[in-house]
């Protein structure tokens, strides 16, 4: 007879191959120990109601709260990335791509999308974190650059959702391209006199915080997202100072000018287009 904790039917002492992931509940349980339930939460914006905490979501919903009606078209949504290093750590990059597909149900850490907001054409590239961290590969770079090119041929704004842990290790080099590719293609986008707002979820870190994420026209962020570069404990090794409370908050890094705004994602759809037709000096849209 099998003891009880060595029952693999139970998930205890089951190997990692064979662990299934929990299913969605009908609750959720924010960080500070607010409980709501999941439809609730989607009605508020997947934001906790009790004490405001912004869950971490994707593009799906995204676009959902973005786009009229949940209308749009997704821009290259079949490109995917390869593994020309034929890189390995604890497992082979190849396979850790396709375990990521399976179980996101995304070919990569960005879609992009073109619809209408308020009524009028918007092209939006937004980030998925459940895609390997949100890492920033050529794919990445790759659809950002021509979600850019699509605005501009369209003349649409641009808006890019961040959502990221920095550039991806297993693309080296290739990985670090995309930030100068990015930023080129956001100088075509300018030049062209097209709007570009950049928005900051958490966490927005690494090579995408040092490239696309900080050259919006407009800046903006979540409350409460972590926003930086290298994390604190690497930053507090390499100044030797104590780090101050909130370092690296949205509310930080507005203080200290880093962001033009902080928007509530109840209020991104409307914010957005407000600033967009600021910009553009156009009437502006209710």
């Amino acid at each position: 007879m099998t003891a009880w904790f060595k029952r693999k039917e139970k998930g205890i002492q089951t190997s990692t191959e064979q662990k299934k992931d929990t299913p969605k509940g009908l609750w959720y349980k924010s960080p500070t120990g607010k409980v709501v339930e999941s439809d609730d939460l989607a009605r508020n914006f997947y934001v906790s109601p009790e004490d405001d905490y912004h869950v971490q979501v994707g593009s799906k919903e995204y676009f959902e709260i973005l786009f009229d009606d949940n209308k749009f078209t997704e821009l290259d949504a079949k490109l995917t990335s390869k593994d020309p290093l034929k890189f390995e750590d604890t497992k082979k990059y190849s396979d850790r791509l396709k375990a990521a597909q399976k179980k996101t149900g995304l070919k990569d850490a960005v879609r992009t999308a073109m619809g209408k907001s308020y009524g009028k054409d918007l092209t939006v590239a937004c980030m998925d974190f459940s895609f390997i961290a949100g890492s920033m590969g050529s794919v990445v770079g790759e659809k950002i650059a021509r979600g850019i090119d699509h605005a501009i041929k369209k003349r649409t704004p641009f808006v890019m959702i961040s959502k990221s842990g920095g550039a991806r290790m297993m693309e080296a080099a290739l990985s670090l391209m995309q930030l100068a590719k990015t930023s080129a293609k956001l100088a075509q986008l300018s030049d062209a006199g097209l709007p570009y707002i950049s928005l900051c979820t958490d966490p927005t870190t690494g090579g995408t915080t040092a490239s696309y994420a900080m050259l919006g026209d407009i800046n903006i962020a979540e409350p409460g997202a972590l926003i930086g570069f290298a994390g604190p404990r690497v930053v507090k090794e390499a100044t030797g100072k104590e780090l101050p409370e909130g370092f690296q908050t949205a509310e930080f890094v507005l203080e200290h000018g880093f962001l033009d705004f902080i928007v509530h994602r109840r209020d991104l759809k409307k914010k957005i287009n407000l600033y967009v037709d600021l910009i553009q000096n156009n009437p502006i849209r209710a």
